[in-house]
């Protein structure tokens, strides 16, 4: 089940940069209605940074074509099996997993697989 401190995080302070449905549709070269579908689908997880503020996209979670980052899709469903809602799930991703670096990091550099495995222990 998912580690309700997670949900306690002030993600505004975790992730530096956040994009809204319009800016993150822009990068990615679609509509921001395909970014809510990609939201949805858990391509991409997005959250209330700030209360009283839109949802936004940590930009982060895309890369340099504006694209979901390598593996992104498949942690984000690994963690929202495990239980985790899309909140949970950047902060996980954002906080440091006793990895060398936080796990988003480790997505950006291609070092995910040991990501993913630890993500797989949560549901056990």
């Amino acid at each position: 089940m998912s580690d309700s401190r997670l949900s306690e995080h002030d993600l505004a302070a975790l992730v530096d940069e956040w994009l809204d449905w319009d800016a993150a549709a822009q990068l990615m070269g679609v509509t921001p209605a395909k970014v809510r579908t990609l939201v949805r689908e858990h391509q991409l997880a997005a959250a209330v940074p700030v209360p009283g503020k839109g949802p936004k996209v940590p930009a982060a979670f895309l890369d340099d074509e504006g694209l979901p980052v390598k593996g992104l899709p498949g942690l984000l469903t690994v963690l929202h099996d495990a239980g985790f809602d899309d909140r949970e799930c950047i902060a996980w991703i954002f906080l440091d997993a006793d990895l060398p670096g936080r796990p988003i990091d480790a997505l950006r550099e291609n070092r995910g697989s040991e990501v993913k495995r630890r993500a797989q222990a949560l549901g056990f």
